[in-house]
């Protein structure tokens, strides 16, 4: 099967959760522990965990991950039951999931970054019955009376005691279509929702990945985003379980650090922010770091800066950028640009991904023509069942195995894919609607700008004007400057009317995105 010049498995139609049909890979792994055990099957002896010292080959990692499953069983967790990780970017993590794989179980992602009344809810939701969690982070735990299902917390000093098991004799038997993980999304109103991800949902991203980047056992993926999103879950760690390479787990990004071991360790992929790769090549160092190795820069969230795709491709001729969009509703990756477009198609977050169908539609649920900006609507082997405890958000959300994804955006007649903005972050000046991507695009080609958001500033005449948080390493910033900037590029009405320039980071939510609604309160305040 040809997807856009690139060589995709067979597929073939097939039924999902009950009211759906979609397309499926013909050949595929029925879980998550089989794609483990393809692995050290295909690529025993080759580096598949790499953290500072530490190194795991397939093989340690397959027989670690099954002591991990018996040190589990022998807590007293049983097929289906919910086990919770509050880890960071760390080896034993990718363990711990694939020790749940093999029992059974559904793992729980919680951030590092989530705070005690967050722990909370997401352990009371989901009915968790353990927590392997990091040991300075124990304060964090809510007391027992609020968690009355959680029976065993178990710090990151007493993981020991789960690998000291003799191996769990057979993994137990799962169908594709059970839940493998619940991650939970943002809640930007009301509380957060658990997005049930199944195995297939896991494969299905897995093999896109692996189909569309030529993944093979010889990559090595640096995995500098946090892993407990479904980024690092998917992209990162489960990417390179599908294609048997090795995954370089970084415990935080620090550009210095991130250019020193991309270097030394020849990796030749990762996924990232625009803003990382900004603040690779600011480093003065860049030049000395031999990064010959690295082909794949996957990246998404916003758009990629002119500026950096030039800079990137003087400096490093053999790497491939690719953009990709999606989210934990879809297991990570609903478009998926061709490297080879990316240059002529900057406004764009890429083609559906193969099995993918997207369609925009209107606020009365009708399908616009090719190039109308609506809401973006998903329908993929990818995209999940639904939400774990919550029939009503399921119901508001998906319509026939459709996602409704919030994002308002466009299609081509080519089926290139533009996201302009949330639905709830577009900007009405006067009855002129503004979208923040389209001038967050144009700000990021300042070499001077790191990122930005642009938000709504309340206007008693126009009920809003456009307002810019600028994030610099440039104190001689000049917030003039940035205006003209844009104002040659985009009508007189997008342009930002007021601007902060700040050196600190935006504010990012535990799943790494933009927090505007703290930006807009902060602005009113």
């Amino acid at each position: 099967m040809d997807w856009y010049g690139i060589e995709i498995p067979a597929m073939q139609l097939a039924a999902r959760f009950g009211d759906r049909v979609v397309p499926a890979f013909s050949e595929r792994p029925q879980s998550i522990w089989q794609m483990v055990a393809d692995a050290a099957a295909k690529n025993p002896n080759g580096d598949a965990l790499v953290a500072d010292e530490r190194r795991l080959n397939w093989s340690e990692v397959a027989e670690q991950s099954s002591r991990v499953a018996a040190g589990l069983q022998k807590l007293g967790l049983a097929p289906g039951d919910r086990l919770a990780i509050l880890l960071g970017n760390r080896i034993e993590f990718a363990l711990t999931m694939f020790g749940a794989a093999r029992l059974g179980l559904i793992t729980v992602v919680l951030s590092t970054r989530q705070q005690k009344p967050e722990i909370a809810y997401v352990l009371a939701d989901s009915g968790a019955k353990v927590i392997i969690h990091e040991t300075e982070l124990g304060e964090r735990l809510p007391d027992a009376a609020d968690v009355p299902e959680l029976r065993q917390r178990v710090a990151m000093a007493a993981f020991e005691t789960l690998i000291r098991q003799a191996p769990q004799d057979a993994p137990t038997e799962v169908s594709e279509e059970e839940t493998a993980l619940i991650l939970y999304t943002s809640g930007t109103t009301g509380r957060p929702k658990g997005a049930m991800i199944a195995h297939c949902n896991v494969i299905h991203s897995a093999m896109v990945y692996e189909a569309c980047m030529a993944l093979t056992s010889a990559d090595r993926s640096i995995a500098a985003v946090p892993l407990a999103h479904v980024t690092g879950v998917v992209a990162n760690i489960m990417s390179m379980v599908r294609c048997a390479g090795a995954l370089i787990i970084v415990a935080e990004f620090k550009a210095a650090d991130y250019l020193a071991i991309a270097a030394r360790e020849r990796a030749t992929q990762t996924v990232m922010v625009p803003a990382m790769y900004n603040l690779c090549l600011l480093q003065a160092d860049f030049d000395s770091h031999d990064l010959s190795a690295w082909r794949i820069g996957g990246y998404g969230g916003a758009p990629m800066p002119v500026a950096t795709i030039e800079k990137l491709a003087r400096k490093i001729p053999g790497l491939k950028l690719i953009n990709a969009y999606g989210a934990t509703e879809t297991t990570s990756p609903s478009t998926i640009m061709p490297p080879e477009l990316t240059a002529s198609h900057l406004d764009s977050v890429g083609l559906p991904c193969p099995g993918a169908h997207m369609v925009v539609m209107d606020e009365a649920g009708h399908e616009l023509p090719r190039g109308n900006i609506g809401e973006i609507w998903i329908q993929s082997s990818s995209v999940i069942k639904g939400y774990w405890n919550n029939t009503k958000a399921t119901a508001e959300s998906f319509t026939s195995g459709y996602w409704h994804s919030g994002d308002l955006g466009s299609i081509d007649e080519s089926g290139f894919v533009r996201v302009f903005d949330r639905q709830k972050d577009m900007i009405n000046r006067g009855g002129h609607k503004i979208y923040s991507a389209e001038v967050e695009s144009v700000l990021a080609g300042h070499p001077d700008v790191v990122e930005s958001a642009i938000i709504a500033k309340p206007c008693p005449v126009l009920g809003e004007r456009v307002h810019a948080v600028i994030v610099t390493r440039n104190p001689a910033l000049d917030a003039d400057a940035l205006r003209l900037l844009c104002a040659t590029q985009l009508s007189d009405y997008k342009v930002p009317e007021t601007i902060d320039l700040t050196f600190e980071p935006l504010p990012r939510n535990a799943n790494g995105k933009v927090m505007k609604k703290i930006l807009r309160e902060r602005l009113v305040a």
